[in-house]
């Protein structure tokens, strides 16, 4: 209708007459004021859509790259239970994992001890940020006194480090047993030991100090004399006391431990002087407490490229291998 309003046609009146109701309100009104039902709805302008869009047309999320964590290299104990008689859980044995948190792939070589006895040899390769399993090991076994040594080496030699890095680990079982506790309180899987945080740098080249020698004790030569003055050079000590005085009743372990250990201060010393690039220390087996010490020892010393303890056909597990710098 002309007036916009919307109604229905009741009846034609005549030829341009139309009876027209709205709302209930009925009057006529001329044919050609009135207009076609639909006719707004096709004439008028149709609002215009919004582009659909296409899955190649929306942007990608840009991916956030985790940093991953640098923490070094550690031994994972992952527990694995079992039921006992009054079906309450307990550890049958540990899966043991090796996880290289560095950017560095690495080699290995891991011995495995039961005291002084070996269990067995593992070589492997890990590459940067893997977990690696090992082997398994019995929960009861914790009390036969385990020891795992590890020899690492860099896969791409770098010039800055040195070439093996020795890293010994005995698990007590006290200790195991108490992280396995806190493991089960936390609701966790698996607790790490931590073995070393990255692969030791090379120490730096410097001259030998030969005045501490001198204020020692030691004589000191010029260059042209030295060779002639020198005592032959050794490559082999052997620390067993009976082998450095000729009797040690009545001193104590400590006494004994210090004689032994200022001997091969005195052997390594020697060997520098003498430019040897390899010798061997038999401290033999007992209580190992000679063998750790002198291993603190040469983890000290800028000299020593590596060192390693391993079985051999004339002292058994009893000599230590060490390589100095040429």
């Amino acid at each position: 209708m002309a007036t916009r309003e919307k109604g229905t046609v009741v009846e034609w009146i005549n030829k341009k007459m139309l009876l027209i109701d709205v709302e209930g309100i009925r009057f006529p009104v001329y044919a050609d004021q009135v207009d076609f039902p639909y006719y707004d709805e096709f004439t008028q302008k149709k609002k215009e859509l919004a582009p659909k869009k296409h899955l190649e047309d929306l942007k990608t999320e840009k991916k956030v790259e985790r940093k991953r964590l640098v923490d070094g290299v550690w031994l994972v104990f992952f527990p694995v239970l079992d039921k006992d008689v009054f079906d309450d859980d307990i550890i049958s044995f540990f899966r043991i994992y090796v996880l290289n948190n560095t950017e560095n792939e690495l080699n290995f070589d891991l011995s495995i001890y039961y005291g002084s006895n070996k269990e067995m040899d593992l070589r492997k390769n890990i590459k940067s940020f893997e977990e690696l399993y090992l082997f398994d090991l019995p929960f009861e076994n914790l009390n036969d006194q385990p020891g795992f040594e590890f020899i690492f080496s860099p896969v791409i030699p770098n010039k800055k480090k040195v070439s093996q890095f020795e890293v010994e680990y005995k698990p007590k079982a006290k200790q195991v047993f108490k992280k396995a506790e806190e493991l089960f309180k936390e609701q966790k899987a698996s607790f790490r030991i931590f073995l070393f945080e990255e692969f030791p740098d090379k120490p730096d080249e410097e001259k030998f100090d030969l005045t501490r020698l001198s204020s020692a004790g030691y004589k000191v030569y010029s260059t042209d004399k030295g060779k002639g003055n020198l005592p032959p050079s050794r490559s082999l000590i052997d620390l067993h006391i009976e082998k450095l005085i000729d009797n040690s009743t009545g001193l104590e372990p400590s006494a004994i431990l210090s004689i032994q250990l200022n001997a091969f201060e005195k052997f390594y010393d020697h060997a520098l002087l003498n430019h040897l690039t390899e010798i061997t220390v038999i401290h033999g087996l007992g209580t190992g407490k000679l063998k750790d010490e002198i291993h603190e020892i040469l983890r000290l010393k800028k000299e020593v490229k590596s060192f390693i303890n391993r079985y051999t056909a004339s002292f058994g597990y009893g000599a230590t291998e060490i390589y100095l710098q040429p």
